[in-house]
């Protein structure tokens, strides 16, 4: 059953939640995938942008959430499964509106998930690292363990049948980088400016005329993404 809409149309994801659940009497997984991505330099500073990527990958979600949940609540079982990024754990550069975009849905989904206790209704967060799809092929820095999709979809498949409440990968990335958490402020901010910001550094490239919006990765593109599809 393909619905088309806009998830920042409230109204629409609203319906297409309503006809999914008509057609077979309820949702037993809602998993909230909508994403794009880019990047935000401070001499170009736009808060359009930052609104864009707010609107798509995060109350998008949450337009989502809001319209599934009576249903699950009522059938007492179900699942919301939160498609976040590893980039949520701290600000990285360039990445601004991705990043506390990501940061605001992870931190919704865990507070839900403690207000959801003992309700029936399961909270799973994915923070993943970069996927390779047409949307990361327009990245130009070095993406380490980029994975492919089929090996991801398993990975998230494979968790939410076993009920996790996170899943992330890959670890030789994502451990490494929730370790980012614990250092302080200062260090981090030194070991950014001074070693990592250097590889996002400003370039000029063209992405593929193929190129669609979408969340594969922690960090976002240095072109802006197409209209929403």
């Amino acid at each position: 059953m393909v619905q088309p809409g806009d998830v920042r149309d409230r109204k629409r994801v609203h319906e297409a939640v309503r006809e999914a659940e008509g057609k077979w009497s309820g949702l037993d997984y809602v998993i909230l995938n909508a994403g794009i991505g880019d990047s935000l330099f401070p001499d170009k500073f736009d808060a359009l942008l930052v609104e864009r990527i707010t609107a798509v990958n995060y109350l998008g979600a949450i337009y989502a959430i809001e319209a599934a949940l009576p249903g699950m609540l009522e059938r007492k079982s179900g699942a919301i499964v939160g498609i976040s990024s590893i980039g949520a754990v701290r600000g990285f550069p360039t990445s601004a509106p991705y990043c506390a975009s990501k940061a605001a849905l992870t931190t919704f989904l865990e507070s839900l998930r403690i207000d959801l206790w003992g309700s029936g209704v399961k909270v799973i967060t994915v923070s993943p690292g970069f996927v390779k799809t047409p949307l990361t092929d327009r990245n130009l820095f070095y993406m380490p363990f980029l994975q492919p999709v089929d090996r991801s979809a398993r990975r998230i498949v494979d968790g939410m049948a076993r009920g996790k409440r996170e899943i992330h990968f890959p670890r030789r990335l994502t451990i490494p980088m929730k370790l980012l958490r614990c250092l302080p402020g200062p260090v981090f901010d030194l070991l950014f400016t001074r070693v990592v910001g250097k590889k996002f550094e400003k370039k000029s490239s063209s992405p593929p005329a193929d190129a669609l919006p979408s969340s594969e990765g922690p960090f976002p593109l240095s072109e802006r993404p197409k209209p929403d599809r």
